[in-house]
């Protein structure tokens, strides 16, 4: 069961109401710390309903506290303590003994109650719910109340008997979150068109394979793991598919852990990192001297476009041996350290700006090794306007490390989308449009060319889509005699217009001496006519 269109609309009507003087940005931190309590409260609660065969958590927990607490931890990750769960603060509201510092016990005992080995999952997830900020009231009571009405919001949804209804109102959420919160919100959404779009390109052929690992280096919400995840056989079975990425972002990287979990992700099979992707390596890359990277069966990513960073002393990075991108864009710098970590026998899908593909110099250096190198598949170039609070034009671009050729497909998807009010949509027929195109990989007319390496050597290593796909269309012609025509008739009938006008001025009766003027005016316009 999916959550319908009036369904989403609803409760988004419904958060902004219950937000008050909240930017959506740090609002978004409050909602979906309570909704993620509230998934994993449930989750705690449906198991130890199986588990404990008629027993009360209070009276287990009470005889003994730490045994108790290691008896949720090795099957859950974490512990939540009786009177700690989310249905025990929803009667607390319904008796009146309500107040936030039952939250804020339970947020620190949670943290204390993760396992070792669920650390990097579970640890520090809730730090951006501050329930001391005077943004969500200026007192304990006011705060109080204000924590109120979000738990009573989330008891409302009923959801939890199905984890991906959740996962899927979730991911609704954070894409409007990121339509609603300024220009800088986009950067932890990627839209789910394009992310299918990628998804299906990288799991062509490859869906049945038993397992299979995912990277994301710049991640995040980690919408692109999980959509690429859900095209696999094995989507959904524990330990078949592990997540990896990494966020430099501490607030974005709670929202991808949050989001992986909520979509029915276990713990043990993620593998998430809140770091700077290119001044720290992932996970591995040099140690001691020995290159040693981690390598991936497929690799996706979205990247700040044309970002500025550090690139002193890169020459000697093993990431980059095909050359250092300028200081000034990132951009082939985020596409060296993915295509680095990608298999032999992998696939990597990237979304860049149009600049990456003609820009000179360095860019130009690189784009030559990686064309040379038979590294690129294709280039998909995609509609304006379908990124969130952005318009820069933008591409998916296609990477495998052993090809056996060397010649490029080249997608001109820029004119197949729907309009919206203020961005524009690929339609489900634009998205399986793109995806044939890729896997026919055949010239198709106005829309896609496969350009061989002399091809690309003539036009000195430029990418530039319009070079190798034409998308001009002729003009119909004209038919003069017809032309002719309907000039005449419209003359005709414009003359007719003209003394049909002058007969009724003729009959107007004019008072004032200022409305004759006006009326001699337009005599005199109509007689030049």
């Amino acid at each position: 069961m999916a959550l319908t269109a009036d369904k989403e609309a609803l409760i988004w009507k419904t958060l902004n109401e219950t937000r008050g003087k909240i930017e959506p940005s740090e609002y978004k931190n409050y909602i979906f710390g309570v909704m993620f309590y509230k998934f994993l409260s449930e989750k705690a609660q449906n198991w130890l309903n199986e588990v404990l065969r008629g027993e009360t958590w209070a009276d287990v927990w009470q005889q003994n506290p730490e045994k108790s607490a290691g008896f949720m931890q090795r099957t859950l990750g974490y512990v939540i303590q009786p009177g700690d769960m989310f249905s025990d603060w929803k009667t607390a509201i319904n008796e009146d003994k309500f107040n936030i510092m039952m939250v804020s016990d339970a947020l620190v005992h949670f943290d204390q109650g993760v396992s070792p080995d669920a650390k990097d999952n579970f640890a520090g997830i809730f730090t951006d719910m501050d329930l001391t900020s005077s943004r969500i009231g200026t007192n304990a009571q006011t705060r109080t109340a204000t924590l109120m009405s979000w738990i009573n919001l989330m008891d409302k949804m009923e959801l939890v008997e199905e984890a991906d209804i959740l996962g899927d109102l979730y991911e609704y959420l954070i894409s409007m979150f990121a339509a609603n919160s300024g220009a800088k919100a986009g950067e932890f959404y990627t839209p789910h068109q394009v992310s299918d779009i990628m998804a299906r390109i990288l799991t062509a052929g490859r869906e049945n394979l038993e397992e299979y690992s995912l990277y994301d280096p710049t991640m995040g919400s980690g919408s692109l793991l999980l959509t690429t995840a859900s095209h696999m056989k094995n989507a959904g079975v524990r330990g078949a598919i592990k997540y990896y990425g990494q966020e430099l972002i501490t607030t974005t990287y709670n929202l991808a852990r949050m989001n992986l979990m909520m979509h029915g992700v276990e713990y043990n099979d993620i593998n998430l990192r809140n770091a700077d992707t290119l001044n720290g390596d992932w996970p591995d890359g040099v140690v001691e001297g020995i290159d040693n990277p981690r390598m991936f069966d497929a690799v996706m990513a979205n990247p700040p476009y044309s970002q500025k960073w550090d690139n002193t002393n890169r020459e000697d990075d093993p990431r980059f041996r095909f050359g250092v991108a300028p200081k000034s864009k990132a951009d082939y710098a985020f596409l060296l350290h993915s295509l680095y970590h990608l298999k032999s026998d992998g696939r990597m899908a990237i979304v860049l700006p149009h600049g990456v593909l003609f820009r000179g110099a360095a860019e130009e250096r690189i784009r030559k090794e990686l064309l040379e190198n038979r590294h690129i598949v294709a280039i998909i170039g995609l509609p304006e306007k379908i990124f969130t609070n952005t318009g820069i034009p933008t591409i998916i671009m296609v990477l495998e490390k052993n090809r056996a050729t060397d010649d490029v497909l080249f997608i001109d998807a820029s004119k197949g989308y729907e309009r919206q009010k203020n961005s524009n949509k690929l339609r489900e027929e634009d998205i399986n449009k793109i995806v044939e195109a890729y896997l026919a990989h055949h010239d198709i007319d106005k829309y896609a060319h496969v350009a061989t390496m002399d091809e690309i050597r003539e036009n000195d290593y430029n990418l530039n889509i319009p070079r190798y796909v034409d998308t001009f269309e002729e003009e119909e012609p004209v038919d003069s005699a017809e032309l002719l025509s309907s000039m005449k008739a419209l003359s005709k009938e414009e003359n007719r217009l003209t003394t049909d006008l002058k007969e009724m001025m003729s009959d107007l009766v004019v008072t004032h001496q200022e409305d004759q003027q006006i009326l001699d005016e337009l005599r005199e316009v109509l007689d030049h006519e």
